[in-house]
C-alpha cells in the first residue's frame, strides 16, 4: 500500500519550517537508529525532543487531523512525534527495514513510554526537487521498486514492512519529515480494502449523492472497521 498526500503543507508552510529548521541543531541521524540500520544511515537529524522539532512536528499533526486522505488511509490509532532529517552531499540511507516498535519518551515525569506500533511509514518532502539531485526514496514491494521524489509539502505514505533506502545525494541539501503511524487497523489488507471502499464511497456520493443504495455501503464500511479495529 502506497498513497500520496498532496500539498499536505502549503508553500508558505514549508517556507516557515524552514526557516526554523534552518536555525536548529543538527545531529547525527543515527541517535534514532537501530543496530542494523545504524550502520547503514548516513544524515543529520534535528534531535527529536527539542523545542524546534515539537513547534515543526505540531505544524504536521495540526495538518494530518485536518487531512481526510491521510485519514482515509491510515485509519490512525497513534502517530508517532515527526522527526526531521536532511541528507547533504554524499549522504545516504542504505536498504532497511523501520523498527516494528518506537518508544515516545514521555515529556513530563517519570512516566512509562507510550509504544507505537509502526503499521505505515511518512515521509514528508520539504525541499523542491530542482533543489536537489539524488535522494531519491525508494520503495521495495511485491511490485518492484518504486522512486519517490515530491514536491515540497507533498507526504508518501507506505507499508512499514517494505524495505526501503535514500539514495545519495549528489547536489544540493534534501529536508524532510518523516514519523510512523499505528493503525486502528493491525492488518494491512483490510486496512487496504476499506480505503478502496471508502473511494468508491465518496465516487458514488459525487455522483448520485446519498441515495439508499449509497446510505446502505456506508453501513457496511462502518461495520468492517468495528469488525477489524482495535482503539
Amino acid at each position: 500500500m502506497m498513497v500520496r498526500i498532496p500539498a499536505l503543507l502549503s508553500a508558505d508552510q514549508v517556507a516557515q519550517m524552514r526557516e526554523l529548521m534552518a536555525k536548529a541543531e543538527w545531529v547525527d541521524g543515527r541517535v534514532t537508529a537501530g543496530a542494523q540500520s545504524g550502520q547503514m544511515k548516513h544524515n543529520l537529524q534535528i534531535p527529536e525532543n527539542s523545542l524546534e522539532a515539537r513547534a515543526l512536528g505540531d505544524v504536521i499533526l495540526t495538518a494530518l487531523g485536518r487531512n481526510e486522505l491521510f485519514t482515509s488511509a491510515a485509519l490512525p490509532l497513534r502517530v508517532y512525534p515527526p522527526l526531521f532529517n536532511r541528507y547533504d552531499g554524499g549522504m545516504n540511507f542504505g536498504s532497511h527495514i523501520d523498527n516494528a516498535i518506537r518508544f515516545v519518551k514521555p515529556s513530563i515525569g517519570s512516566a512509562a513510554p507510550i509504544r507505537v506500533r509502526t503499521d505505515m511509514s511518512a515521509t514528508l518532502f520539504l525541499t523542491d526537487p530542482a533543489h536537489y539531485d539524488g535522494g531519491e526514496l525508494v520503495i521495495e514491494d511485491t511490485y518492484g521498486e518504486h522512486r519517490v521524489k515530491l514536491p515540497a509539502g507533498d507526504m508518501i505514505l507506505y507499508s512499514a514492512t517494505s524495505r526501503h533506502h535514500v539514495t545519495p545525494v549528489t547536489r544540493g541539501s534534501r529536508w524532510s519529515s518523516f514519523f510512523w503511524i499505528q493503525s486502528m487497523v493491525r492488518d494491512e489488507r483490510a486496512r487496504l480494502t476499506l480505503f478502496e471502499m471508502d473511494k468508491a464511497i465518496q465516487g458514488l456520493r459525487k455522483q448520485v449523492g446519498d441515495n439508499d443504495e449509497v446510505v446502505s455501503l456506508t453501513g457496511l464500511y462502518h461495520n468492517l472497521v468495528r469488525r477489524w479495529a482495535d482503539v
